[in-house]
């Protein structure tokens, strides 16, 4: 059982919900990432997503996008991350890691060179944009070595028949994109997301996390009523593009919005 499985087995036993962090490995500086990841751990995260900086962000809006380019101006690679991972496993055993990127990074690498490097800095799941599961089947046998998770994206004009495809390729949990269009860009619907949640399940026991539009507590709060996860994105980065001439600002500006959050999902169990 890999640690997002644990993870979510624990939160279940206990009614609550996960909450899944995102933010940009190496944004605005990669000194403050890995404190950063424990301080969202303390401030209420279950889960950290954690971007791997990329110069063509297809899927994300400019608010990340902007964080993969100071990343990347700061010189932050692939390895770079797998190193923060691994500092952050110094003193952190049981929180799960994602990481979410693009395919480019990872064929450079080599598909089971990715998978040895992510199982030794202690990755739990990874979450390829733009690798369909049709196209993925040497890279999620890769994973598997390593029981690492592979997360696939699930949007709002996905069928029925790709739905269950998707779920039968992934493990873990699966994510549906609760929007048209990239990441903070939109209006959260949380009817359409209910809606969507129902077809979703027929298809899978896994948990089902929810992103793209979930801005606040009030959002979070609609989203975690019907799913397993909520997957808070664009406006934590956010903070990092405000506060990137005083990264000492970041970290307490991104978990004063979690610890909101968090406290909003906890009333959902109590």
């Amino acid at each position: 059982m890999s640690r997002i499985e644990k993870k979510f087995a624990t939160l279940r036993a206990a009614g609550r919900k996960a909450l899944i962090p995102y933010v940009t490995a190496g944004d605005p500086v990669a000194s403050i990432t890995v404190p950063l990841m424990h301080d969202m751990v303390k401030s209420g995260a279950d889960i950290i997503e954690l971007g791997v900086p990329f110069s063509d962000p297809m899927a994300d809006g400019p608010v990340i996008q902007k964080a993969s380019e100071r990343a990347l101006v700061n010189g932050t690679s692939l390895q770079d991350v797998f190193e923060m991972v691994k500092e952050f496993r110094e003193k952190d055993n049981d929180t799960p890691v994602v990481l979410m990127g693009y395919l480019n990074p990872i064929e450079v690498m080599g598909y089971a060179r990715f998978a040895e490097q992510a199982d030794i800095a202690g990755v739990d799941g990874v979450l390829t944009v733009d690798l369909p599961p049709e196209e993925g089947c040497e890279f999620v046998a890769e994973l598997a070595k390593y029981t690492l998770d592979p997360i696939f994206l699930i949007a709002p004009t996905t069928t029925d028949e790709r739905i269950e495809k998707l779920c039968s390729a992934a493990s873990g949990f699966v994510y549906y994109v609760s929007v048209k269009g990239v990441t903070g860009a939109a209006t959260l619907d949380s009817n359409a997301v209910a809606d969507k949640m129902t077809a979703i399940r027929k298809h899978t026991d896994m948990p089902v996390g929810v992103g793209f539009g979930i801005k606040d507590a009030e959002s979070a709060v609609n989203v975690g009523a019907v799913a397993d996860a909520v997957v808070v994105g664009s406006v934590l980065v956010h903070q990092a593009d405000v506060n990137q001439d005083s990264p000492e600002a970041v970290s307490p500006a991104i978990c004063a919005i979690l610890a909101d959050i968090r406290q909003a999902l906890d009333k959902l169990s109590a």
